[in-house]
């Protein structure tokens, strides 16, 4: 007998937080991540506080999943099971050409970029006493260059030609997992390691304070004419400082985070979720030190291989950026 006055005063109090339209159109969309301990389930985080903030104005309700990652997110997006989520610039570049891990189910044509996050650089550590000071200087020692199937040796694969060397210039091409690598610099297994990762990390900051390692400079006319000639690449700077006992700024590349949805999702959701973010571009920002340095004009190019979504297009049209 309590059930309909106590859900009438349910839809009083609904009334009272949203306007009524908005409480009639009330939508849902869900981000998908990554691990709860990574950057993407963070940026997912961010991005639906900001949206929800809003909420009463625009109607639409935004949540955050825990998922396997790129791929699963770019496949389940196409599934109409997610509406948004977060991809590695190379994953995305692959989907919509029906490459690598796309290649059987062909491209994903309804894929849309919506804007970039965080880059994701190459990172490479040497030993304090390995006498690096760039890539180069690591011939004839031994390097561990990821294990098969993972994203630091696909780049490491694209990266050695680029500068003129292969495998076999190293005296060991060890192919430890990402976990394990930090600890066997430190322990003098190997001289270098390679991390394709967000900063600041946990994996890099444990060596440099450990023992000392130092980041390593990917540069030169090699490595620029491999960003020029693959869009999911991008210049990336690590900030002089990020870790102990590196004070100065270390150039390199990688892939960045991309935010992707599908042209099925609706213009006004996309608009509505690049708005929450760029209206407040400095709370966003100070959501997880990986924002710290993100730009506007970068994020709305940089990484991104699929076609924009009209929802984002009709944004930056506004503010002038495009």
């Amino acid at each position: 007998m309590t059930r309909i006055p106590v859900f009438a005063a349910s839809l009083a109090l609904c009334a009272g937080l949203a306007s009524p339209a908005a409480f009639a159109q009330q939508k849902f969309v869900t981000i998908g991540t990554g691990g709860v301990t990574g950057v993407y389930y963070a940026a997912g985080g961010a991005i639906c506080r900001l949206m929800n903030k809003d909420r009463a104005k625009h109607g639409i309700r935004c949540s955050v999943e825990s998922t396997g990652g790129s791929v699963y997110n770019i496949n389940t997006i196409k599934a109409g099971e997610l509406d948004f989520g977060v991809a590695q610039s190379d994953v995305q570049f692959n989907a919509t050409k029906g490459l690598a891990q796309f290649k059987e189910g062909g491209p994903v044509g309804e894929l849309r970029a919506v804007f970039s996050i965080h880059p994701e650089p190459m990172t490479v550590l040497a030993r304090k006493d390995a006498n690096v000071s760039k890539f180069e200087d690591l011939k004839g020692k031994r390097m561990n260059v990821g294990n098969p199937g993972s994203g630091q040796r696909a780049t490491m694969e694209a990266m050695l030609p680029a500068l003129g060397m292969k495998m076999g210039d190293f005296a060991l091409a060890s192919e430890l997992k990402a976990d394990e690598q930090g600890s066997a610099l430190c322990d003098n297994k190997i001289d270098g390691l390679a991390y394709v990762v967000g900063h600041p990390n946990a994996s890099i900051q444990d060596p440099t304070t450990t023992c000392g390692a130092r980041l390593v400079n990917i540069s030169g006319a090699g490595i620029d004419k491999l960003i020029a000639s693959n869009p999911y690449y991008a210049p990336a700077t690590i900030p002089a400082g990020m870790y102990a006992n590196n004070p100065n700024p270390t150039r390199t590349f990688g892939v960045v985070a991309s935010f992707v949805s599908s042209s099925k999702v609706s213009a006004d959701a996309v608009y509505q979720l690049v708005k929450s973010v760029f209206d407040n571009f400095e709370d966003f920002k100070k959501l997880h030190p990986a924002f710290a340095h993100l730009e506007p004009k970068d994020m709305i190019k940089n990484g991104l291989s699929a076609p924009l979504h009209d929802g984002a297009k009709k944004y930056y049209k506004e503010k002038g950026w495009m």
